[in-house]
């Protein structure tokens, strides 16, 4: 039977949705991504001809990584779960909204994996009364999360921007307004926060470059849903309330 249905089949229940595009699982069959592949991302030439394969083993969905050199950011639709996929391993898609983030060359590129019977549920960010929203135990200020929608605004604004697109931490604090002293204090403080709870990349010192640590809070922050697209007017209207995130949101401290 070649005919595909979305009702009580139980080989398809579960899909993959690139730049609007949807491609149907088959438990019976891997989907392979990459330049050459079931899913034909691009013709870059840095990224592998098979690079990230989708399988039905065991019961259970497997993201796997089966290129040689680039890895894999992996997140769940609240940003709560964060997993790195490097060259070789593999990781359950348990949760019904998966997504996927990977750089080749220049190039940022993300496809989310879709499920109908996940094995797990996402538990739900909680707020309070002052307006923030705390999950994973991180609460940004409303001039934190200011700084990271800045750090972002180019990856938000156009799909598949590299992290080459990442404004200097000059041209950030322009953009907000600020003197640069300030703009690097509120980066080691969001940078600090974030390192306490276990993300990795964003430490200083010797052989930390800056723009290595920015562009490591911008692929988490976009990754999470710290900051999303509709976050952007933001930038141009200081009095616009501060959002409910999925991840992490601030407080209207301007501090």
């Amino acid at each position: 039977m070649t005919d595909v249905t979305t009702t009580e089949t139980t080989t398809t229940d579960a899909s993959v949705e690139y730049c609007g595009e949807w491609f149907t699982l088959d438990r019976n069959k891997p989907f392979d991504i990459g330049r050459d592949a079931d899913l034909d991302i691009d013709d870059n030439q840095y990224l592998h001809r098979r690079f990230l394969q989708i399988a039905y083993i065991d019961g259970l969905w497997w993201l796997i990584n089966v290129g040689s050199r680039l890895s894999a950011s992996i997140s769940d639709a609240t940003g709560s779960m964060q997993a790195w996929l490097a060259p070789g391993a593999r990781l359950p898609v348990v949760f019904g909204l998966t997504s996927v983030v990977f750089t080749a060359g220049p190039t940022t590129y993300e496809f989310v994996v879709h499920t109908s019977t996940p094995a797990f549920v996402d538990s739900k960010p909680v707020s309070s009364s002052d307006g923030t929203t705390t999950v994973g135990a991180v609460t940004f200020t409303r001039s934190q999360w200011l700084l990271i929608l800045a750090l972002s605004e180019p990856m938000l604004k156009r799909e598949g921007t590299g992290t080459s697109e990442i404004p200097s931490s000059a041209a950030a604090a322009e953009r907000l307004g600020w003197v640069l002293s300030r703009f690097n204090r509120k980066l080691d403080n969001v940078c600090d926060k974030l390192s306490r709870q276990g993300v990795d990349g964003l430490r200083g010192g010797v052989g930390a470059l800056a723009t290595n640590r920015r562009a490591r809070l911008v692929e988490y922050a976009v990754l999470s849903r710290l900051v999303t697209p509709a976050d952007l007017p933001a930038l141009d209207d200081d009095t616009a309330d501060t959002p409910q995130a999925p991840a992490a949101t601030p407080s209207k401290d301007a501090r």
